[in-house]
């Protein structure tokens, strides 16, 4: 019986590769250009409805949906929003077949004397956030991501398939974009042709209220590329960006100029939503960036600096991660899988230097900065997943959990390449400083390894020895061991040497900083995070409120306290985030356990935690005798 099933598997097996045979990718173009057509009118449904025409060969012809999105890491396509796919040629029309192992695949057979195609489909796009996905079509705005119309021929890399793209957009709308604008006749743009890889590579924002900024009035002149901001926003006042305001968005492009040294773009064009109702996003692109915030980013910016080096960020991978890009997330398609081994290098040093050109630009203040840098040590030092997982396996999270969201994070771990890697890289910068007396930075190891070539723009593939290289010309050490210790250790906590070397260690204390205080409010949460070893969210149900995070390990933890348990009182009395801080600090003198009743589905239970170390908030405190390097890498160029 078990020989009979085999041979049933292999002949199965078999029968799937020839009749779902996919070409492999080659290096020749695709002969002619392929018209991509874009209706992004119909906001009341949020529908984006696709016309393609392609130059095709008669026999057999393999589409894709791209699958693997860049800036992603990860297979984040979703073929299920594609629907109403129909292939004429000649008018007739051509039967389709979705590969069932590769379901981003369609089959078809061109028939004998069909030298063009027509594809017609819809982009569904998500109606609200609870479904899963972000929202990228409201009555004000909307962000197309041209993966997500696009089919394109299997067997060739995506940067020899030439695309002309146009798009429709509602009445009176302007948009951003690092696409070239070929012509506009009312409301439909046509650009000029593209690869499908740039294609992929230049989403476009638009909207009903829309203002551009030129964050760099002088590059005509002095022959730098632009660079420029597009903001769309939900209504017209929150536009409305002071002068100040302007000059710190401006400082930045600065300040990247004195880190990077040279622009590896022909312009870039930073994508602005100001929404309550667009899906939030950061996503890198190599001549723009997707960024959507909250309605507040202007309006109310004495209120909360959290979040400030979101733009600093994704500026930073237009050098980090697009022009200078790991070997194996540099595939020929969208439909090859990606490797992330190196995103420590990628997204950690973007970290790195998001957050420090935020403070150089001015973005964030440097008191507000070392609060950042405080509330990323803390969560990392809690991070005792570390035991079993090392840093080198969370480069593979985007792919591992697509969703992002884990009950036990601090003990399953998550992305944490992109801070505790900003933590490594702070020491690295240290060590430079300090065997060079002060002569050298880490600021030097990127106008290097990122500034190099310039007036290229083409990506610039790295392996893990060539990161390695550069930081022994700029400063001989042992770096291969360096980073492999940092990336493959199961010991300790956070990696705090390079902050305590900058003059500065991590502490706690029992009242959280006006930065903390803000990240709670963003996060909707009251952290006990540090203390009990839970967060609670700000938002009640009808029961209580929810617990959100419950640190593995923690007081809370050894004693049953789950996530997604609603608590419902705190000895006695109804829940009430500053009732519970009473009896935080209460029990460090009494020593008496603090009683928490739970709700867990239709189960009500008291649970008994015993702490006594009051409340905590993480906080960054000077070493006396050891100098202020943080300061000095903090501070403007």
């Amino acid at each position: 019986m078990k020989r009979l099933f085999a041979s049933i598997a292999l002949a199965a097996a078999a029968g799937a590769t020839s009749a779902q045979a996919i070409p492999a990718v080659g290096q020749q173009p695709y002969p002619g250009a392929m018209t991509l057509q874009v209706d992004a009118t119909d906001l009341d449904r949020k529908i984006f409805r696709a016309v393609q025409s392609l130059p095709v060969r008669p026999g057999p012809l393999v589409l894709y949906y791209p699958r693997w999105l860049p800036g992603t890491h990860a297979p984040q396509g979703n073929a299920s929003t594609l629907t109403g796919l129909q292939v004429r040629g000649n008018g007739q029309r051509i039967e389709w077949r979705r590969d069932t192992l590769d379901v981003h695949a369609f089959h078809l057979h061109v028939p004998a004397g069909v030298s063009r195609i027509e594809l017609e489909f819809q982009f569904v796009s998500p109606l609200e956030g609870s479904q899963g996905q972000r929202v990228v079509a409201t009555p004000d705005m909307l962000g197309l991501q041209w993966n997500t119309v696009l089919l394109y021929p299997a067997g060739y890399a995506a940067s020899q398939i030439t695309v002309q793209p146009s798009v429709s957009l509602p009445a009176g709308w302007s948009f951003g974009s690092a696409l070239a604008v070929a012509s506009r006749s009312g409301d439909t743009v046509r650009f000029k042709p593209v690869s499908a890889e740039t294609l992929v590579d230049s989403p476009l924002f638009a909207g009903r209220h829309y203002q551009l900024v030129d964050l760099d009035p002088g590059a005509a002149e002095a022959g730098r590329p632009p660079v420029r901001l597009h903001i769309v926003a939900d209504q017209p006042s929150q536009l409305k960006a002071t002068p100040e305001q302007i000059a710190l968005h401006r400082a930045l492009v600065t300040q990247a100029d004195k880190v990077f040294g040279t622009r590896h773009f022909t312009q870039y064009e930073f994508l602005l939503a100001l929404s309550d109702q667009f899906g939030a996003i950061g996503l890198e692109h190599h001549q723009s960036s997707e960024n959507g915030v909250k309605t507040g980013y202007f309006t109310d910016w004495a209120k909360t600096p959290v979040g400030r080096d979101l733009l600093a960020h994704e500026y930073a991978h237009s050098w980090n991660g697009k022009f200078r890009r790991p070997l194996d997330l540099l595939t020929p398609n969208f439909n090859i899988p990606m490797q992330n081994s190196l995103l420590w290098v990628y997204e950690g040093q973007t970290q790195y230097w998001g957050k420090v050109l935020a403070a150089r630009s001015g973005l964030m203040n440097a008191s507000d900065a070392r609060d950042d840098l405080a509330a990323a040590a803390a969560w990392l030092e809690m991070r005792t997943g570390r035991a079993w997982r090392n840093l080198q396996d969370t480069t593979n999270e985007a792919i591992v959990n697509s969703r992002w969201h884990r009950d036990w994070t601090n003990w399953q771990r998550a992305a944490d390449y992109y801070d505790e890697a900003r933590l490594f890289w702070l020491e690295a910068d240290m060590l430079i400083r300090d065997a060079s007396k002060g002569q050298r930075s880490l600021d030097d190891f990127a106008r290097a390894f990122f500034g190099v070539e310039p007036g290229r723009v083409s990506p610039l593939a790295y392996r893990f020895e060539d990161v390695v290289r550069e930081l022994d010309r700029v400063q001989p050490h042992d770096w291969a061991g360096f980073l492999r210790r940092h990336l493959d250790r199961h010991d300790g906590g956070a990696p705090l040497e390079g902050l305590a070397r900058s003059g500065w260690r991590l502490a706690w204390t029992d009242k959280p900083s006006e930065f903390y205080k803000a990240l709670e409010t963003r996060n909707r949460v009251a952290d006990f995070g540090y203390s009990l070893g839970f967060e609670v969210s700000t938002e009640p149900n009808k029961d209580g409120h929810k617990i959100a995070q419950v640190l593995w390990g923690s007081p809370a933890f050894e004693a049953g306290v789950a996530p997604s348990s609603t608590l419902v009182a705190v000895n006695g009395r109804a829940y009430k985030a500053e009732w519970l801080k009473d009896q935080i600090t209460e029990a460090r003198d009494s020593g008496k356990p603090i009683e928490l009743l739970v709700r867990s589905g239709d189960l009500y239970r008291t649970v008994k935690v015993a702490y006594r170390g009051g409340l905590r908030y993480p906080t960054l405190q000077r070493i006396e005798g050891v100098p202020d390097r943080l300061s000095e890498v903090l501070a403007p160029r």
